[in-house]
């Protein structure tokens, strides 16, 4: 890692470092704290937010190198404090990518394994002879880490079962055709099972967006990828109004929604579902793949109904506290062992009941 980041070219290096800034500044501002309050009767309550101690995060390495993922998964670890990060990623011809490499010293990744795939998945989440067992596994990669993910979830825990890449963007008509094509062949790239979707109010300016689209594809070097992706899972959608085009994009649920309207900021109280949202012409999905600072591991296949961005949050547990005087006891021990009685517990209400029978050493009043 030290000599990736030692021959690295100044401008690649410093591209890193900015990346790295920007996504630590944003994460920083989503860290938790332990808390605590007390009661009237002088009872104690709170939590114990402390960081994991273990994390594995895999790094995808088949189709191309991905040094932002890197910075994206292991910057939120560390501003949470866990103490060690182990990588995973696929060594093709038995060699890392030096750029991906560069990108874990700077992200201040501890270990890396040269595996990749469902093994990788596996190793860390049981542990070998090499690989220690993790405490979580974070990190997108292809159909076969995501199931593997999936299967070894309860042994571990795991940030999301990362589907293919999905943008959606709403367009009222004001934006130039050349940039949401270039937007939509962004996403159409990364896999052939991405999707890629623009809702729009006209008909002509969906013809002319699809012009570009065919324009653009013509020297873009992963032709074939974007392609097979935008004939099985893209398409252009007209409706008659941007009402109409925010209940499709909540039932659709797209991991990046951009919105390129006259006035973004108007529809946000609508939109329910989204993993990022990018406003404006001059806010493009890719710049918050790389630079823009919150995370670009985002829920993907609707699944940001129930879940959220990677963040600093996904790295803590949390422990409740429970500290109860001796008058907060009597005020909880009657209505407590009702419940229990409802419950047709007898051995949780003995647990209350016989604590009757004594003065609790060491408890305030």
């Amino acid at each position: 890692m030290e000599a990736a980041l030692k021959n690295l070219g100044q401008e690649e290096r410093k591209s890193l470092e900015f990346s790295a800034k920007r996504i630590k500044r944003f994460h920083l501002l989503q860290k938790q704290k332990s808390w605590s309050f007390a009661e009237e009767d002088g009872t104690i309550l709170g939590q114990i937010v402390r960081p994991l101690r273990r994390v594995g995060i895999y790094v995808p390495g088949g189709k191309a190198a991905y040094p932002s993922s890197v910075l994206m998964n292991a910057i939120p670890a560390k501003v949470a404090g866990v103490p060690e990060i182990i990588m995973a990623c696929p060594a093709l011809q038995g060699e890392i990518n030096p750029l991906v490499l560069a990108a874990a010293r700077i992200a201040q990744v501890d270990t890396i394994f040269k595996i990749g795939g469902a093994q990788a998945i596996a190793a860390l989440a049981f542990g070998t002879q090499s690989i220690p067992k993790v405490d979580k596994i974070v990190g997108p990669g292809n159909i076969y880490v995501a199931t593997a993910k999936r299967l070894v979830f309860g042994e571990v825990a795991i940030d999301s079962i990362a589907g293919p890449s999905e943008i959606l963007i709403i367009s009222d008509g004001s934006g130039d055709p050349a940039l949401l094509a270039a937007d939509l062949l962004s996403q159409a790239e990364h896999d052939e099972q991405s999707s890629a979707v623009l809702i729009c109010l006209a008909p002509s300016f969906a013809e002319e967006v699809n012009q570009e689209i065919d324009r653009q594809l013509k020297d873009l070097p992963r032709r074939k990828i974007a392609e097979q992706s935008l004939g099985n899972f893209g398409g252009i959608l007209v409706v008659k109004n941007i009402g109409e085009a925010v209940k499709i994009a909540n039932i659709l649920g797209p991991e990046h929604l951009e919105l390129v309207v006259a006035n973004p900021f108007s529809l946000l109280p609508k939109l329910e579902n989204a993993g990022a949202i990018f406003l404006g012409l001059l806010s493009p999905e890719a710049i918050g793949d790389y630079v823009a600072g919150p995370n670009h591991v985002l829920p993907t296949g609707g699944a940001v109904r129930f879940s959220s961005p990677l963040g600093v949050y996904d790295f803590f547990k949390r422990s409740n506290l429970i500290c109860l005087s001796l008058a907060g006891w009597k005020n909880l021990a009657r209505p407590g062992m009702s419940l229990a009685g409802m419950e047709k517990l007898e051995g949780h209400r003995r647990s209350i009941a016989q604590r009757e029978k004594i003065e609790p050493l060491g408890q305030r009043e």
